[in-house]
């Protein structure tokens, strides 16, 4: 069979086997060849992305945009990256090769041995593939090694222990950092000196978690736990079998994670490390991505186990950080047991522990998680104005990162001040690697407004970024009904509830589409279902009523409308209402929904026209 004709290759085929080059073996290579004849301007545009793939290319790659935790030392860069940020990166490095290919032409990239890469390379060709068109890159994936040794050699050769330190010995000779997240590590494990060995997935597990590569982390720590004493070496231990347990625990693998911390409750007499696996086994009990399994009493317990410990320390400042950090904890548990008065003590005491226990530099990041918590418990507890203060007080201090200007962007948008969030949302996608949640949020403000398109445009990049964004394919479906684009909202609603079985928003729009193709049973089942779930959704009630109304039933139309009125008085609801009232024999009822609906909205023709039409039957019949 003949080889299908491609484009010339973008650069010789790419050994993606992560013992190479640990994460983003296959990108790294991709951003290495390209940024050096990349244009300036767009090199500098996605700075993050490309150092996060190829940390080797820092000097040609200036840092435009940086976060505190960048020149912090590593004990106070406490944010462990979300799971989705590999995900970030992903999105960005795509977007700089679709740039680059679209002023240079279309290239052909072959990746080897993609069974062995990281799961943020494979993650990468994924993306690659889906956002960049076959017009500029054709992906070519295979399981076969490429010819030769690739960088640094291949690290599955059999060698001996004694070759195996004679390659690390050369690869550190080069100062790859790339090669000291795959290839050293491998050759150190395999050589004669295990304490070079150590040292290597130390540097390995501790960058690693830094970028957010928690597959990497599990991996790479897991190999390390073995070679360390926990009672010659217990503060490098305790280092690793937390990086462990903390990338387990963002992998879903929660009972792992507890395992861990279960061991170091074992082998550790340390008061520190005995408070810190409690605050982390709590957090795995409150947090466990199976709600089924999500265990508020034996989180509750944990966690104060951690707060008596740290309560005792003796040092003030190690108390007051830790005891804080605790403490905060307790306040997440105290929101999922729906009281969030008390879980504002609990960060109010974290915050002056801080601002009393700290020197005035010292955990800046802790700080900011503190007030940017008590920020989201004040809008919960009716005071949006105090948590508009302290977001600000968080993004003066830090305005490189992105997620801030979402809870700011939406608190303000809450305050009726949408222009506001919308430079918020775009800020944010300004300063950090490219993420739905700006797009998805500016959608609601451009809906609001009666922007659809606009805000139909938005919908559709958030899901370009993240295909699986549930709430985002909800909304989409949602709008794709009011526009009466009924084909594209059923795809919607079924790929959303394929991921997420159940969801009540994605319910109300498929029965919304069931309703307007004309199968009335399957539409009634749908929000039946969705209000099963979610017994205060407006949308289904009011969709259920007309439904209802429809379908001949006006009664059980105007009984659907009055519990979507509950909430408060909408005219178009009223108006809805009053139709299946008059419809249901009870014009006086009818007559004041719609002289109410006129009292919101005197404007409204349909409201007019029905009021008088009804008043005039209502003076003929006396």
């Amino acid at each position: 069979m003949e080889e299908p004709h491609r484009p010339p290759l973008l650069l010789p085929p790419i050994d993606a086997d992560r013992r190479l080059r640990g994460p983003y073996t296959a990108g790294g290579a991709v951003a290495a060849a390209l940024v050096p004849e990349a244009r300036p301007e767009l090199v500098a545009r996605y700075d993050i992305e490309l150092c996060t793939v190829a940390p080797d290319l820092r000097e040609l790659v200036p840092a435009r945009r940086r976060s505190m935790a960048a020149r912090l030392p590593r004990a106070e860069r406490i944010l462990v990256h979300a799971p989705r940020r590999t995900l970030r990166i992903a999105n960005g490095l795509a977007e700089f090769v679709r740039e680059h290919l679209s002023a240079t032409g279309p290239r052909t990239l072959v990746v080897t041995n993609v069974h062995e890469a990281d799961p943020t390379d494979r993650e990468l060709l994924r993306v690659l593939r889906r956002r960049i068109g076959p017009e500029l890159l054709t992906v070519v994936t295979t399981g076969q090694e490429p010819s030769g040794e690739g960088a640094g050699g291949k690290p599955g050769e059999e060698l001996s222990p004694e070759e195996h330190d004679k390659r690390a010995d050369e690869l550190e000779a080069r100062g790859s950092i790339g090669a000291r997240l795959g290839a050293i590590p491998y050759h150190r494990e395999h050589g004669t000196d295990p304490r070079k060995a150590v040292e290597a997935l130390r540097f390995a597990v501790e960058w690693c978690l830094d970028a957010g590569c928690h597959h990497a982390v599990a991996e790479l720590g897991l190999r390390a736990l073995p070679l360390v004493d926990p009672e010659t070496d217990p503060d490098l231990w305790w280092r690793f079998l937390h990086s462990t347990a903390t990338a387990l625990g963002s992998l879903h693998r929660e009972d792992e994670a507890e395992a861990l911390f279960d061991r170091a409750r074992r082998e550790s007499l340390s008061p520190v490390t005995h408070a810190a696996a409690a605050y982390s086994t709590g957090m795995l009990k409150v947090r466990h991505h199976d709600p089924a399994r999500r265990d508020l009493d034996a989180a509750l317990a944990w966690v104060n186990e951690a707060i008596a410990i740290s309560t005792l320390l003796p040092d003030p400042g190690e108390r007051a950080f830790k005891l804080g950090f605790d403490l905060n904890g307790r306040a997440l548990i105290e929101v999922r047991r729906g009281r969030p008065a008390k879980a504002l003590e609990f960060v109010q005491r974290a915050v002056e522990l801080a601002d009393g226990g700290l020197r005035p530099d010292e955990h800046p990041i802790h700080r900011m998680v503190l007030l940017a918590n008590r920020a989201q418990l004040s809008v919960m507890l009716g005071d949006p104005e105090g948590a508009l203060a302290d977001l600000n007080r968080v993004i003066d201090a830090d305005p490189g990162y992105p997620d801030y200007y979402i809870d700011r962007g939406n608190l303000l948008y809450r305050l009726g001040r949408p222009a506001e969030a919308v430079a918020d949302y775009e800020t944010a996608v300004e300063v950090g690697p490219p993420f739905p949640e700006p797009y998805y949020n500016r959608a609601e403000v451009r809906f609001s407004a009666g922007d659809y398109a606009g805000a139909l445009a938005d919908l559709d990049h958030a899901l370009e970024l993240d295909p699986d964004f549930v709430d985002a394919l909800a909304n989409r479906a949602g709008l794709l009904v009011a526009l009466g684009e009924y084909g594209r909202a059923r795809a919607d609603a079924e790929a959303g509830l394929a991921l997420e079985e159940g969801n009540p928003y994605l319910l109300c729009a498929l029965g919304q589409v069931e309703m307007a193709e004309g199968r009335h049973a399957q539409a009634r089942a749908a929000f039946d279902r969705a209000l099963e779930r979610a017994p205060s959704l407006i949308a289904a009630w009011a969709a259920r009523g007309a439904l209802a109304f429809e379908t001949g039933d006006p009664a059980g139309a105007a009984e659907d409308f009055t519990r979507a009125l509950e909430p408060g008085a909408d005219p178009a609801l009223l108006f809805n209402r009053a139709l299946a009232l008059r419809a249901a024999g009870r014009p006086e009822e009818a007559a004041a929904d719609l002289a109410r609906a006129l009292e919101l909205d005197p404007a409204d023709e349909d409201a007019q026209r029905e009021f008088a039409a009804l008043r005039a039957e209502m003076d003929g019949r006396r």
